[in-house]
């Protein structure tokens, strides 16, 4: 069982309120504001065991770079070029049949990722 700290608090806050998964370091800037004295190891820490509970996933984008978010049920992900960020793509429009579609003989389809990449609204505006 885990303490409920100010920090983990904050923390929890921040991804609940993103538009997508963040990273750690934009995670204590956020938190940092409902909570002065989080530190980047408390951040890492905190997310870290969320992880291991259960309450929160790791998003890898294509540059290799971990992201979390609250876990939630199955969906995909935007990356703007321009700005970095991730956003949460909600649903998904992908059926079975189409995904195994050109599978090998004999591979067992267990699940999928799919990332969308562009410009977010903000930078496609600039």
């Amino acid at each position: 069982m885990s303490r409920s700290t100010q920090q983990r608090a904050a923390i929890r806050a921040c991804l609940e309120a993103a538009p997508g998964p963040l990273l750690p370091e934009e995670v204590l800037a956020i938190a940092q504001r409902e909570c002065p004295t989080l530190g980047q190891a408390t951040v890492y820490r905190t997310l870290a065991a969320l992880e291991v509970e259960g309450d929160v996933e790791r998003v890898v984008a294509a540059d290799g770079r971990a992201r979390f978010e609250p876990t939630r049920g199955h969906h995909h992900h935007f990356a703007c070029r321009s700005c970095d960020r991730v956003f949460d793509v909600e649903g998904c429009r992908s059926s079975a049949a189409a995904l195994t579609r050109g599978l090998p003989e004999g591979f067992l389809l267990e699940g999928h990722d799919v990332w969308l990449q562009g410009l977010c609204a903000e930078c496609a505006a600039a």
